[in-house]
């Protein structure tokens, strides 16, 4: 993933010295379990733990790679280099390359998690504050994007946590999923390495031995795993877009924090851009650009193919450093992000009264008026108001039709703001608990 959208840390989860690091760890740890078993002399597993306080070569390794042409071997030789030929002759001991390539991916993949379910948490914090901030700030409801019913602020954010409470748990139960890890050997079936050598290993590592690996580990965890990263993404799409709706000029009901020298265009100094929210729906994009090879990584040849490879290397970067990326953005935004109160009353009544058909519809059916000619009523005068800017309460109240079911007194009950506001608190205690 390019720089500018990066976090070191969950960067430094990919990086090669990371990866080799983790093999390293893999290696020694199977060592340690053979010679526990009596298969290898207990001084070459010691042995290589003298290399547990070095700075494995990247450049070395390629360097090597570049003649074998396999990764594990370049980076098996280059542990003999600094543990000794002779004691690292048991490294790798009934193990093949998927041992360690998708137990270390495992790995990298908990952590990233690890990274990803703070990153959650931090938004969650976030959107509960702005929630419960702007609990009763009165705004319109849309619906087509069009004016539906009254709301509040406090409910929009409530929405998103909730939203992004469910993607916690998902995000939890995706790292479960994938924090397996396999050292069966070739084809799976245990048979040149002991299942006692991978149960020691997964310990270590903070994993759990995969029940069946057939040289690798099924990718229909990583394919859940990639999915929950997709649905997530979707999420942060779904703020953004509301935030960027809200920004637009003719609206300014919400908008992104402008700082002090920023430029919203090269060419018109008026212009506050909601760049960063339009920036989360393009990383957005990106994150569920992982999600269908991650799908097709499932169906593999046989026992193991290398089809799904080259994908991860791509996949597990880039998916994991730009959600994390976003999520950080976005709990920034909602953090400094500006509310404006009197345009949200303002754009409600724009239309003045038009927002409570509604409850002038069933107020003339419980008068006795069949729903067809109550919807007939309503709408001849909600249709003056879209046309010409009237006053709907006014429009009603000189309707012969609907003064003859309903009292002045009926018709100016039904504009009250607070009846669509009573149940705010039910609906936080639902959220957030009492």
């Amino acid at each position: 993933m390019i720089p500018r959208y990066s976090r070191p840390d969950m960067v430094a989860i990919w990086s090669p010295e990371t990866k080799f690091r983790i093999w390293y760890e893999i290696e020694a740890h199977a060592c340690d379990a053979m010679a526990d078993l009596g298969v290898i002399p207990r001084e070459n597993a010691e042995a290589v733990w003298k290399a547990k306080d070095v700075e494995f070569d990247v450049a070395r390794i390629d360097e090597i790679e570049a003649v074998t042409k396999h990764d594990v071997i370049a980076f098996l030789t280059h542990l003999a280099e600094h543990v000794g030929s002779e004691e690292a002759r048991f490294v790798h001991q009934g193990m093949t390359s998927s041992d360690v390539l998708d137990t270390c991916l495992n790995v990298q993949l908990t952590r990233a998690a690890d990274l990803l379910i703070a990153d959650l948490e931090g938004l969650l914090a976030a959107l509960k504050r702005r929630a419960i901030e702007h609990k009763n700030t009165v705004r319109i409801g849309r619906s087509h994007g069009i004016h539906a019913e009254p709301t509040t602020m406090g409910l929009t954010f409530a929405r998103f946590y909730a939203e992004m409470d469910r993607n916690l748990s998902r995000m939890r139960d995706a790292r479960a999923e994938i924090a397996t890890g396999a050292i069966s050997g070739a084809v799976g079936t245990f048979a040149n390495i002991d299942p006692r050598v991978e149960e020691h290993v997964c310990d270590k590592l903070g994993l759990v031995p995969e029940p069946i690996s057939t040289q690798v580990i099924p990718r229909d965890r990583h394919a859940a795993f990639f999915a929950t990263l997709g649905v997530i993404a979707s999420s942060i799409e779904n703020i953004a877009i509301e935030i960027r709706h809200m920004q637009r000029t003719e609206v300014l009901e919400g908008a992104e924090f402008f700082s002090m020298g920023q430029k919203g265009s090269s060419a018109m100094p008026h212009k506050k851009n909601p760049v960063l929210t339009e920036n989360l729906t393009g990383l957005a994009r990106m994150v569920r650009a992982a999600v269908i090879p991650a799908m097709e990584n499932v169906a593999l040849w046989h026992e193991r193919d290398i089809s799904h490879s080259s994908v991860e290397r791509m996949i597990g970067p880039d998916a994991t450093i730009t959600l994390d990326f976003a999520l950080a953005r976005l709990t920034g935004v909602i953090d400094k992000m500006l509310i404006f109160p009197e345009n949200m009353l303002e754009n409600m009544n724009k239309f003045p009264g038009l927002v409570m058909s509604q409850r002038v519809l069933l107020a003339l059916t419980q008068a006795g008026v069949s729903r067809e000619d109550a919807y007939a009523m309503v709408q001849r005068n909600a249709l003056k108001v879209w046309e010409h800017r009237t006053d709907f309460k006014e429009e009603l109240l000189a309707d012969p039709d609907v003064t003859a079911a309903l009292s002045p007194e009926e018709i100016e009950e039904k504009f009250d703001l607070g009846y669509h506001t009573k149940h705010v608190d039910t609906i936080f205690a639902r959220v957030f608990g009492e």
